[in-house]
């Protein structure tokens, strides 16, 4: 099952639930998303031709995130304009959540192994700004 996450027709991310498909490449993301999530599934001895990624200039105006849940639970916090918090939504092992817009905090849940893909360099200085958490009494589950 896969999930868009909406807020005023925003898209402010995309949970995906891998599931067996009989395509065997299978892109979930819109291609308004600066990052291109899927999941490839190939039989043994596939040969996947040598490629080179052509060079081109990309416009990123923001940093976003894509995290691999291989174990655990989490609760993902969404908020929007002015750190307005929104509503969360509980991530389970095996699924992957690509964070598009608004901002986000994360609560672990279990002991969770994540794997986390975003643009580089990192830069601690202008890429990310904290604020304050929702009061744990105020988190609706949706």
């Amino acid at each position: 099952m896969n999930e868009l996450i909406k807020y005023k027709k925003k898209i402010l991310a995309l949970i995906i639930t891998h599931k067996k498909n009989k395509n065997k490449i299978n892109f979930y993301t819109p291609n308004s998303f600066t990052e291109q999530v899927g999941f490839i599934e190939h039989k043994k001895n596939t040969y996947i031709k040598p490629h080179t990624h052509t060079k081109f200039l990309r416009k990123i105006y923001k940093t976003s995130e894509v995290l691999f849940v291989k174990k655990g639970k989490i609760r993902v916090d969404f908020y929007y304009s002015k750190n307005r918090y929104l509503f969360s939504k509980i991530v389970n092992k095996d699924s992957i959540v690509v964070l598009n817009e608004g901002s986000h905090g994360f609560k672990i849940l279990k002991n969770s192994l994540l794997i986390e893909v975003k643009q580089g360099p990192f830069n601690h200085k202008i890429d990310k700004k904290r604020f304050n958490p929702v009061n744990e009494n105020k988190i609706k589950i949706k």
